[in-house]
């Protein structure tokens, strides 16, 4: 019932369609972008409903807050302590290379704002575990959520990141002018 529910909000009511053409193995990494809005959370877990996925996700530790708190667990989430120096990506790979599955979801601009710097966590935890990268675009302009592309991480993440960046180069956030891959060519 919560399948058809979701199909039926995202696609039919609201009107979004779908690329995606990756293989979803047993263990990824989602590198979704852009993230510019609270949008995005409703419109994944829609997507993620609607084709009966789950992938946990991380999100800052100040929405781990009584009531929200205890359903942003139940639906994956993992509060993130920015503020902190922790061993979060040590942990997370470790534990992504020794479960039985592993789907995490990470926007690279760790914040809604415009933020020309991505974070690297996602490639380093992939690295780490030697897990695939989902690409995972999201254009709000089109109402359009596309996954056609898997990066493997090589260690050469200067180059990597560019094609990552470039990727996502052509999708329209909700508020686009949140959104930069920091590149100028």
């Amino acid at each position: 019932m919560w399948k058809s529910f979701c199909n039926w909000l995202l696609y039919k009511h609201m009107g979004w369609t779908t690329n995606v053409t990756e293989a979803h193995p047993d263990k990824y990494i989602i590198c979704l972008a852009p993230h510019t809005s609270n949008w995005d959370f409703l419109i994944g877990q829609l997507y993620n409903g609607a084709e009966g996925l789950k992938s946990n996700f991380m999100m800052k530790k100040e929405w781990f807050f009584w009531p929200i708190g205890p359903l942003f667990k139940r639906l994956g989430g993992i509060p993130v302590w920015r503020d902190k120096k922790t061993s979060l990506t040590d942990n997370l790979a470790e534990t992504a290379r020794n479960a039985k599955t592993f789907h995490l979801c990470i926007t690279p601009e760790g914040t809604r704002s415009l933020n020309p710097e991505w974070k690297k966590g996602f490639y380093f935890i992939a690295l780490k575990a030697e897990i695939p990268i989902l690409l995972y675009g999201v254009d709000y302009e089109k109402r359009y959520i596309e996954c056609t592309k898997t990066i493997i991480p090589n260690g050469d993440i200067d180059t990597q990141m560019r094609e990552i960046k470039q990727y996502f180069s052509k999708f329209k956030g909700k508020k686009p002018e949140n959104f930069t891959t920091g590149e100028t060519a």
